[in-house]
């Protein structure tokens, strides 16, 4: 898919382009290829000159691969953005190219992002785009306020995992933790630590963009201001993604600690039975010895005294236990 966004009224259009002469109709700001087919890149090198490096999207994780700029003006991005996903949660790797020095070119003053699934950042900030006039003036401002709005969009996926940690919290804090209980709220905090750790390594990478950006120098002063208000909001998400590590490590430990009791209670339950069994195994040990002369072998009533100091040594170990408190 090959959209292109243009400025009017200070306001971003977008449209959806099918063939190469649509294409041409539009001076864009701003060229999205999502998934984009190898007609669609025809088109782009054909009509702007730009030809998209076919590793434009590689899992390459070197800086010197990720940012830098080419000997014609090119500057290339790759960053990642984050999908919060219950699912599969995931990050997305996008490529940027822009040119902002060949003149010769008619790519120079747009953007080119690429990548093979829509991003939610995206949407926002075309939604955003539309409803607030003069939030974007060029190139250079579309892709700091994708870096901003993802930076927000981590803040509302920090803000989310909290608010479920605090539905575990009274969970665990309760005290009625049960295995199912405490198999449900681990499985969650997995999950939860999980997307902390892809927001944290997220935004560690948004904050490796965003400085190169600056060092590039092709930032006015008002855009410089707005990637290090940018740094500083990754800043403030830092201390809440610590805070959040924190206490899902005290509701892990909670919780496993939580099981141990439980089957220590169980543990209880077999050894307070053991000792309760062993006075009658006492008794039947007793009357079980193949003695020649043993008097109550002889009895009448034997067999049933027998049985009754069998039951009566395992109850009453049994009251006493109980009465003890050994038995909850």
């Amino acid at each position: 898919m090959l959209n292109v966004f243009t400025l009017a009224n200070g306001r971003l259009f977008q449209e959806e382009i099918e063939s190469l002469e649509e294409l041409a109709r539009f001076k864009p700001i701003w060229v999205d290829l999502e998934s984009p087919t190898p007609e669609e890149r025809r088109w782009v090198r054909q009509h702007f000159g730009l030809s998209i490096p076919e590793d434009a999207m590689d899992e390459d994780i070197e800086e010197s691969a990720r940012f830098f700029e080419e000997d014609n003006g090119d500057l290339h991005v790759r960053s990642d953005f984050l999908i919060d996903d219950d699912d599969n949660p995931r990050a997305v790797r996008v490529a940027f190219i822009l040119n902002e020095h060949n003149d010769e070119l008619k790519s120079r003053g747009v953007l080119f992002s690429i990548h093979d699934e829509d991003v939610p950042v995206f949407r926002l900030l075309r939604l955003r785009a539309r409803r607030m006039p003069g939030l974007i003036k060029d190139a250079k401002d579309v892709l700091l306020s994708l870096f901003d709005t993802d930076a927000e969009y981590c803040a509302d996926t920090v803000e989310g995992i909290y608010d479920d940690l605090e539905r575990i919290s009274g969970k665990v804090l309760s005290g009625q933790v049960t295995d199912e209980i405490a198999s449900e709220v681990l499985g969650a905090i997995a999950r939860h630590e999980d997307m902390s750790g892809r927001i944290r390594r997220n935004m560690m990478d948004t904050r490796r963009a965003v400085s190169f950006m600056m060092r590039t120098r092709l930032l006015s002063a008002e855009q410089f201001e707005d990637a290090r208000q940018i740094l500083r909001d990754l800043d403030s998400l830092d201390s809440h993604t610590a805070f959040m590590f924190e206490k899902i490590n005290f509701l892990m430990d909670a919780t496993i600690g939580f099981i141990n009791i439980n089957q220590n209670k169980i543990i209880k339950i077999f050894s307070v039975a053991s000792v309760s069994l062993l006075p009658p195994t006492l008794v039947a040990s007793s009357y079980g010895m193949n003695f020649q002369f043993m008097p109550e072998l002889q009895w009448k009533f034997g067999y049933p005294l027998a049985i009754g100091l069998m039951v009566l040594s395992a109850v009453v170990p049994m009251v006493y236990f109980r009465k003890r408190g050994w038995l909850k």
